[in-house]
């Protein structure tokens, strides 16, 4: 029996518009794959955010190939659950406090501010990508996956990142009155 069976899956378009198209095994159609959809809400909100940042000119079918290609990765190096792999991943990126240029009696100060959590979420899922994209490296699928695991282990560049937002913000304490 061939494994690698392509099929064609009824796609729901935006506008409500259904059209037919060509999935293999391989890389599934992320509306029928069971993978996602046992996984919470949140992760599918994260797998959403990912796909539509790492997206580029349009091409948002060869987002989600990038994507399930460095989830199977990140499943055969660490044999867990990539989409756990995933969650611990941002979580640990994630930015509690930042800081934003503010213009005060003629001199520009850097203001701690806190951060909520959906900007947190994509200030962490941005510097994912960018670290990952300044990866040396084969393709992106492999970047991406080698920087997922990186940052669920709490060590990579965008970790480093975090860190570096975190001491920035904890040095500009004193102008935290300025906001």
């Amino acid at each position: 029996m061939n494994e690698n069976v392509t099929e064609l899956v009824p796609v729901t378009l935006r506008g409500g518009v259904e059209e037919e198209r060509r999935f293999s095994n391989e890389e599934k159609d992320p509306t029928t794959s069971k993978e996602l959809n046992e996984e919470p809400y949140e992760v599918k909100i994260s797998f959403n955010m990912l796909v539509n940042r790492i997206l580029k000119h349009g091409k948002k079918s060869l987002a989600y190939q990038i994507i399930y290609r460095a989830m199977k990765k990140i499943q055969q190096k660490t044999e867990t659950n990539p989409l756990s792999v995933l969650r611990q991943a941002i979580r640990g990126v994630t930015p509690d406090i930042a800081v934003k240029a503010r213009r005060v009696g003629g001199s520009t100060h850097q203001v701690p501010i806190e951060i909520g959590s959906a900007q947190g979420k994509a200030l962490a899922i941005r510097w994912l990508l960018g670290a990952s994209r300044k990866r040396p490296g084969r393709n992106m699928a492999f970047k991406l996956s080698s920087e997922l695991v990186d940052a669920a282990k709490g060590s990579g560049d965008a970790i480093r990142k975090k860190e570096e937002t975190h001491r920035m913000a904890e040095a500009n304490r004193a102008f935290a009155h300025f906001r």
